[in-house]
């Protein structure tokens, strides 16, 4: 506790996207803090950061943060595009209880680290939402997912402010990486052009009940 006193300072707050943009509705969380960073403009206590699938990589920016907000793809068993908050001591456990992917795993992994270290951050919130699609290669976000991010972005800067802090919007924010959701969606071919769920060639072989190679898989 002593080296935790040492290592944060005031209020420090860290907002973490997790999740993989690839994958359809996993890139949730990602696309959440991208839309935060393009239209908010925070103070210097606040790191918004795009964790993707670090898994343990993430721990030392978890570890030294007073507040944490976390924004994922969350498995609740409700209907697609149902968003939820969660807070607290609940959240660690909450993410062990229905792992979607690998980097559920990882991240569980980190807060669990940040417990043993007694560097856990006093408050946790997750904002998750519960995904339609998940084994899309290359797909965007669904539209019910989608539209959450804005009402996401928002518990986000209200969770913010009962913490002290007021974000200032930024006038004709435009996210310019091209990894940003309306470059993406741009440049992306439709499922028609681009098979998304395994070579072609190698599927049919597959329902034929040809043997595949080595390289083929």
């Amino acid at each position: 506790m002593v080296e935790r006193e040492r290592i944060v300072t005031g209020d420090s707050i860290l907002v973490l996207g997790i999740g993989n943009l690839l994958w359809a509705d996993e890139g949730f969380g990602v696309r959440c803090v991208e839309a935060l960073q393009a239209g908010w403009r925070l103070p210097e206590q606040v790191t918004v950061l795009d964790g993707g699938t670090q898994g343990l990589y993430l721990l030392p920016y978890v570890s030294v943060a007073r507040h944490l907000i976390v924004f994922d793809a969350i498995d609740y068993g409700l209907a697609p595009g149902t968003l939820r908050v969660i807070e607290g001591d609940d959240v660690p456990r909450f993410m062990g209880a229905k792992k979607m992917s690998l980097h559920q795993t990882g991240f569980q992994e980190v807060l669990s680290s940040a417990m043993l270290l007694g560097a856990l951050p006093e408050s946790l919130c997750l904002i998750g939402v519960q995904p339609r699609e998940l084994e899309d290669y290359g797909g965007s976000l669904r539209p019910e997912v989608r539209a959450r991010v804005p009402e996401a972005i928002d518990l986000a800067l209200a969770r913010l402010r009962a913490w002290g802090v007021e974000a200032a919007p930024v006038a004709g924010a435009d996210a310019a990486s091209p990894l940003a959701l309306d470059a993406y969606e741009a440049g992306r071919p439709d499922a028609a052009a681009a098979c998304r769920t395994g070579d072609a060639r190698f599927l049919a072989r597959m329902a034929a009940g040809h043997p595949t190679t080595d390289a083929e898989r």
